[in-house]
């Protein structure tokens, strides 16, 4: 007999409905799965025969074919399980068939018949209510993303007999339901505060203005001047997610299996901070079963690549596409994944090998050769997408044992969420283009428009400190954020003053 499962399965962060078709005959006993598994969904009829057994159900083992459509797209992971074993238990008439039409089943089985998490819960939950099923049955831990999803049952299934019983209407459960507005108030409770931070008053200046236009940052500074400490509060200041923003982050956390089972929706702007060892595939994604990348984990969020000069150039210059364009193409020769990647770049550096070259109080023991090869692993089109460099001095004694009080993230965000509207507003209409950091030349020409002192200002910026070409259009969009923060609705001779300051590795100081 022949019966008709409906399963999914995750392409890049969406999903796509699969049919498991089972059909159960009276030859000799066999198990044969076809259209095209990958070696743990042909491992599957092992767990499956074994859950069916510890289940306690009379099963008698005849010729079972299985066919995963459609044929020509690689099927991988273990949560073709449950849907294998319905479908099996369906065609030996075990199993009733009137919710098996409305419904998307799908589970890791154990051998003793209890449901395991799966990946890519949230994706494909949303992918069955796109294609009209009713309900989405899956292992109970994974109910809860995604039960997310609005319009459509969620039931979470501890074993294969607790789905065998809701099946035929044995036993009742309750729909998972997950209510949206208390994740949301968690929003934004971190662990980290700018208020922790000792002195380094421009530092936090600058990382602000970064927040405010989308702008990405590199600090410089010797070793122990609070780079590291500064970056990780960086996420804290930022403008909170919106519902869009949270269900895309956490679709992608999903998908790759990162995403904490207590956790139903990412909330909070994500923080990466991968390892300077780190291979040019995890950072920015690929592998043979595409995955996403450390920049893809980032989306939404912030990116912090410590010690910058350490990391292999290869894996430097893959990071222009994502920075460019706000996403991944990963291709291959049968399938092209797209990754989105909207993330700030956050980056740190020592000014030299020893680390000392711009510290007043230690002698840097490099020569100037040395200081020149360091400086040169940093490419000038990655530079190039870098709006601010910062130095980032040793904190003084007296800022250390200081008791002020610094402002709280929860009052510079305010400020952030403030110029980010203006931003908004300014570039409403504009599908690409969200803040000041999005802008083309074209944008810049427009928007950034300096009256007669500023555009002075800049001139003799440019020509007395030896400034480079690329930075002009990074100051202009600087300046922009800065004016922004104060509401001003023009660029004013101060704000274009505070903009060449954070133009540190294009001053002459790192290029003679």
């Amino acid at each position: 007999m022949l019966s008709k499962i409906f399963s999914c399965a995750t392409y890049g962060i969406d999903a796509y409905v699969i049919e498991v078709e089972a059909n159960v005959d009276k030859n000799l006993p066999n198990f044969i799965i076809v259209g095209l598994p990958d070696n743990a969904v042909k491992e599957s009829k092992e767990r499956v025969l074994a859950a069916i057994a510890n289940s306690g159900i009379e099963f008698r083992m005849k010729r079972i074919t299985i066919n995963l459509a459609p044929a020509d797209l690689k099927k991988e992971g273990s949560s073709f399980d449950l849907p294998i074993a319905i479908g099996v238990l369906a065609s030996s008439e075990l199993i009733k068939a009137e919710m098996l039409e409305s419904s998307i089943i799908l589970g890791e089985l154990s051998l003793d018949g209890n449901l395991r998490p799966i990946k890519g819960a949230l994706p494909i939950t949303v992918e069955a209510k796109k294609k009209g099923f009713k309900r989405i049955l899956l292992p109970v831990e994974s109910a809860g993303e995604a039960s997310i999803v609005d319009g459509i049952e969620v039931y979470g299934m501890e074993s294969l007999n607790e789905v065998i019983g809701f099946l035929n209407g044995e036993i009742e459960k309750e729909k998972t339901n997950t209510c949206i507005e208390d994740l949301f108030s968690q929003v934004n409770k971190y662990h980290l505060d700018f208020s922790d931070v000792k002195g380094q008053e421009n530092v936090k200046r600058s990382l602000e203005v970064a927040a405010a236009g989308g702008h990405n940052i590199l600090m410089i500074g010797p070793p122990g001047s609070g780079k590291t400490m500064l970056a990780k509060r960086l996420p804290s200041i930022l403008p909170p997610l919106t519902f869009e923003e949270a269900l895309e982050t956490t679709k992608i956390h999903s998908v790759a299996g990162i995403l904490a089972r207590d956790r139903a929706l990412i909330t909070e702007r994500p923080f990466r901070s991968p390892h300077h060892t780190v291979s040019d595939a995890a950072l920015v994604g690929g592998g043979t079963f595409p995955k996403p990348g450390e920049v893809s984990y980032a989306h939404y969020g912030v990116l912090f690549l410590d010690e910058l000069p350490e990391f292999k150039k290869n894996v430097l210059e893959v990071l222009r596409q994502p920075l460019e364009d706000g996403k991944v193409t990963v291709s291959r020769s049968k399938l092209s994944l797209e990754f989105p990647a909207n993330f700030m770049l956050a980056a740190a550096m020592n000014p030299c090998p020893c680390g000392f070259y711009t510290d007043p109080h230690k002698e840097c023991t490099c020569a100037p050769p040395q200081i020149q090869k360091y400086m040169a692993k940093i490419s000038g089109p990655l530079l190039d997408r870098i709006d601010i460099h910062i130095e980032v001095p040793a904190v003084k004694y007296k800022e250390l044992v200081s008791t002020g009080q610094s402002e709280t993230s929860e009052v510079i965000r305010q400020r952030v969420i403030n110029a980010r509207k203006i931003q908004l507003k300014r570039f409403e209409g504009n599908k690409n283009i969200f803040n000041n950091g999005d802008m083309g030349s074209k944008e810049v020409r427009k928007y950034c428009v300096l009256n007669e002192a500023g555009a002075e200002m800049l001139k003799m910026a440019m020509t007395k400190l030896g400034l480079s070409a690329r930075a002009y259009d990074r100051i202009l969009k600087v300046s922009r954020t800065i004016a922004d923060l104060e509401e001003s609705e023009f660029i004013q001779p101060q704000h274009v003053s505070e903009a060449i300051q954070y133009r540190s590795l294009d001053r002459q100081l790192w290029n003679h």
